[in-house]
């Protein structure tokens, strides 16, 4: 069984369950989704417990008070949910050791297998670089964050999260002092904290397989040379990721690589409109 987190408010519900049909046409093991959430009503909830049962999986809600991070920076289309995920370890079931987190504005496009079942390798995380947007910025996320050793600034969108380990390692007091240490310097809030205290304790992947930003795609189709093209994408990347405010559920969304996101959420609304 493939074991997901999702953390996320009401706003987020229509893609998430995009996102869960990309994940079951894609693959062949059951799936349990444990949410975390705050915001949410409860007869949201039963929809969505409803939606993945009729599918054959399953949906474990679980409730945490939002005062566990009531202190902690929001900003832009950031909510306080996106720090749940640093706290998982608290609330998912013991006997879990293993399990996936994943932003709820992504797509599967290919078997999640090879990085769920991954060699985690004595690390407490395996998560991407975007590269191409961190490269620059490496060197000044090293010194705001104060890791002059982090072998680089990883994505918190998708990872893989060491269950075990991390009930060993992760204090959440450790978590709000950082918050309180760096309040003014946090730029992406919980993915500077999880790059800032853990920095080396992450196991990298290849990001354009495991966590690809669409807005990559876009820019590189601008060089004389792409790298990728649609048919490398649709061959070798897991996720794509829709980093970002712009999103394809809206508009005025203009990304090449929202063609994907539009295959599953079409397919989804002509099997909703059949039942």
């Amino acid at each position: 069984m493939f074991h997901v987190l999702v953390t996320l408010d009401a706003n987020y519900l229509p893609p998430l369950k995009v996102l869960m049909n990309s994940l079951f046409r894609n693959n062949n093991r059951p799936f349990t989704f444990y949410l975390l959430y705050s915001r949410i009503p409860e007869i949201e909830i039963e929809l969505l417990k409803q939606f993945v049962e009729r599918q054959g999986h399953q949906l474990a809600p679980i409730f945490v008070d939002p005062d566990l991070f009531a202190d902690a920076p929001v900003f832009r289309h950031y909510t306080a949910e996106m720090y749940y995920r640093l706290a998982a370890h608290q609330f998912l079931p013991p006997h879990l050791d293993r399990v996936l987190y994943l932003d709820p504005d992504i797509v599967a496009i290919n078997p999640i297998d090879e990085l769920y079942d991954m060699d985690f390798e004595g690390n407490m995380f395996i998560a991407a670089e975007h590269t191409h947007s961190t490269k620059v910025a490496n060197l000044f996320n090293k010194l705001r964050l104060k890791t002059p050793n982090a072998k680089g600034y990883f994505n918190t969108g998708v990872m893989m999260m060491n269950l075990p380990l991390m009930r060993k390692e992760v204090r959440l007091e450790d978590i709000y002092q950082f918050i309180r240490d760096n309040r003014f310097k946090l730029v992406l809030p919980d993915q500077d904290v999880l790059n800032g205290l853990y920095w080396d304790k992450i196991k990298p992947v290849d990001g354009y397989r495991y966590n690809y930003d669409a807005r990559y795609y876009d820019m590189i189709q601008l060089l004389p040379n792409p790298k990728h093209d649609l048919h490398w994408i649709q061959e070798n990347t897991v996720f794509i990721h829709y980093c970002g405010k712009d999103k394809p559920w809206k508009e005025n969304y203009k990304g090449e690589l929202g063609l994907f996101y539009k295959q599953y959420s079409d397919v989804l609304q002509f099997e909703e409109e059949k039942t």
